[in-house]
């Protein structure tokens, strides 16, 4: 995440907790405490955010949240570890949540866990929250202020009118303005640019500085890059973060532009300049229509 801008998961949750925490596990008297160190002996992320809480039916326990920009494979078995850790450094019952901010596919999204090795067996349920399902009144009326940077992509949340009163509650507050270019970015998804720059007030290159863009174009670089050490060659390297570029550019194009995105994935598989991939990725964020990224290649 952006840290010069402090647009992180802790910043966002922190905005309100109590009702983050109220949302995220359905219990309505919770209150929670300090947001708590997860770094842990071998694994500490960013998008990871640990609450201290406690209820009269439940006693003191950690609220686990991991707010994903979509959903990966390898999510089930770091939840299991995740949630491990916490348990053993802080001696609580975990309550863990996946948040996944954008939809790539219909296919079902696992809510646990589950493996068998040689018998014995390892088991981590956990809660999913996949905001596209969301109700965008929730952000409003709740309210839950860490919910309205992601109101055009929730559901119900794609009109003009209610960006428009999102951008103005985010803007009326001190903590919440530079939440701006990430409601700018994800209001691309659902609304044609011109649109938004008139919304917004400002040029659209300002969308390059969101975090999520950036997470996109970091993500393949690192996928890119693990592939190339592999390898322990530098045109392995190359290769391999070429690959990053491309698997970062078909899930954008298809969280985007669903199926039809996709059929451009035969032309952009072809190439090889990583420069170009990287600025075809920067297109994607802020094109309207497939036949601008069509005229882009």
């Amino acid at each position: 995440m952006n840290k010069a801008t402090d647009i992180s998961t802790k910043k966002l949750i922190s905005l309100a907790p109590n009702n983050w925490a109220k949302w995220v596990t359905g219990i309505p008297d919770i209150v929670t405490g300090e947001i708590l160190n997860t770094e842990f002996q071998w694994i500490s992320r960013q998008s990871d955010v640990v609450i201290q809480a406690e209820s009269p039916q439940y006693g003191k326990f950690l609220i686990l949240n991991e707010l994903q920009l979509r959903y990966t494979s390898e999510m089930p078995r770091r939840m299991r570890a995740y949630a491990a850790l916490a348990e053993e450094k802080y001696k609580l019952q975990t309550y863990p949540v996946v948040i996944n901010i954008l939809k790539i596919s219909n296919s079902e999204i696992p809510t646990s866990f589950a493996s068998n090795f040689i018998g014995l067996r390892a088991i981590q349920d956990y809660r999913v929250i996949n905001l596209w399902e969301v109700d965008v009144n929730i952000a409003f009326e709740t309210p839950l202020p860490s919910l309205l940077p992601f109101v055009p992509i929730l559901k119900g949340g794609e009109n003009e009118s209610t960006i428009r009163e999102a951008l103005r509650m985010l803007r009326a507050d001190e903590q919440l303005n530079q939440l701006e270019t990430v409601l700018a970015f994800f209001a691309t998804f659902v609304l044609e640019s011109a649109l938004v720059q008139e919304i917004m007030r400002w040029d659209m290159t300002v969308l390059r500085e969101s975090p999520w863009y950036q997470e996109i174009l970091r993500e393949g670089e690192a996928r890119g890059e693990a592939e190339g050490e592999a390898r322990g060659e530098a045109r392995g390297e190359a290769r391999g973060e070429v690959r990053g570029i491309i698997s970062s550019i078909e899930t954008s194009l298809e969280a985007k532009f669903g199926s039809d995105g996709l059929e451009l994935m035969s032309q952009i598989s072809q190439i090889s300049d990583l420069e170009q991939l990287k600025e075809i990725l920067r297109r994607i964020v802020v094109a309207n229509t497939i036949q601008e990224l069509r005229n882009v290649l």
